[in-house]
């Protein structure tokens, strides 16, 4: 029923102020893709360009994907003028099961691609590869999201502050 929700002419109003729950399941899993993608690529940009090992690179990716998951969660509630404590809160509970599927993902995608970890940054196959485990942590991490907002937690808990 919710798939052909959008296409009941009759009541625009209820449909346009309750968006599908595939929607707000992806729209909560880019969202926080965004801020592992922006963590987890730097953290290989700095540990491929210092010569780390795959280890200490990916420590460093997973805590900066962490980092950056949690700010792009917090920053609008910040703005609205919630307390830092519980904005932390929220985001601590908001994303970290979706952050930490991605990152699980992810990494193990990077370790099992040949090369991929010991590649230069100037290499098509470090950034290839990158990408290549960022759309398959996301499309891992969508059915968690989707399940979490069901039962209004996830993303949910966030969205009730918009």
């Amino acid at each position: 029923m919710q798939a052909h929700a959008h296409h009941d002419h009759g009541h625009h109003g209820s449909a346009a102020a309750a968006p599908s729950l595939n929607r707000t399941a992806f729209s909560a899993t880019v969202h926080c893709l965004t801020g592992c993608a922006i963590g987890e690529v730097l953290g290989m940009v700095i540990g491929t360009a210092l010569g780390w090992g795959a280890g200490t690179t990916i420590a460093l990716a997973v805590v900066l994907a962490f980092l950056f998951g949690y700010a792009l969660t917090m920053l609008p509630l910040l703005r609205s003028a919630m307390a830092f404590s519980t904005a932390a809160g929220l985001a601590f509970a908001s994303d970290t099961a979706s952050i930490t599927l991605m990152e699980i993902v992810d990494n193990a995608i990077m370790l099992v691609i040949p090369g991929a970890m010991d590649a230069p940054l100037s290499s098509p196959l470090f950034w290839s590869s990158l990408a290549i485990a960022l759309v398959i942590a996301g499309a891992f991490a969508f059915p968690l999201n989707r399940w979490l907002i069901a039962r209004g937690r996830g993303h949910a808990l966030v969205h009730a502050h918009h």
